[in-house]
């Protein structure tokens, strides 16, 4: 399980540290793509490999499917892990997050995202203060 939130700086040559903890837990070779909320989600390969037997389940004949499959799939990049423990986040990827100097990466149980900092605290300021609100719109979770 994928869990905490870390701070780390993006290199000018757009690498980024991933915490050692959940680089052993994604293997030597993961998926990142785009997620939701302006961050990027990084995936093992098995856990990629799921999603994506998952949607091509779904049909092509319809525009949501397609656009889904598109944005998940077509900036979707495999990563390596160099021996300080960075991987390169694709130039696209970088501009679609937002991502400049400061990053957070939180994990979020079965994945990781990398958010920019001000991003992530906007977001933080936005929701993070609802717990509450959250727990009462899921009321058949218990915590």
């Amino acid at each position: 399980m994928f869990m905490g939130e870390f701070s780390h700086t993006i290199d000018t040559k757009g690498r980024l540290i991933i915490p050692a903890k959940m680089r052993e837990q994604l293997g030597e070779t993961c998926v990142i793509t785009r997620g939701f909320d302006s961050c990027l989600a990084v995936y093992t390969l098995e856990k990629f490999e799921d999603m994506r037997a998952r949607l091509a389940k779904l049909s092509d004949t319809k525009s949501g499917v397609r656009a889904l499959k598109r944005l998940l799939f077509g900036r979707a990049a495999e990563l390596d892990f160099d021996k300080q423990g960075r991987v390169l986040i694709p130039n696209s990827l970088r501009t679609y997050a937002m991502l400049k100097k400061d990053a957070v990466v939180v994990g979020t149980s079965d994945h990781i995202e990398i958010w920019s900092r001000e991003q992530w605290d906007r977001y933080n300021d936005e929701v993070g203060g609802n717990l509450e609100a959250l727990v009462e719109e899921f009321d058949d979770i218990m915590l």
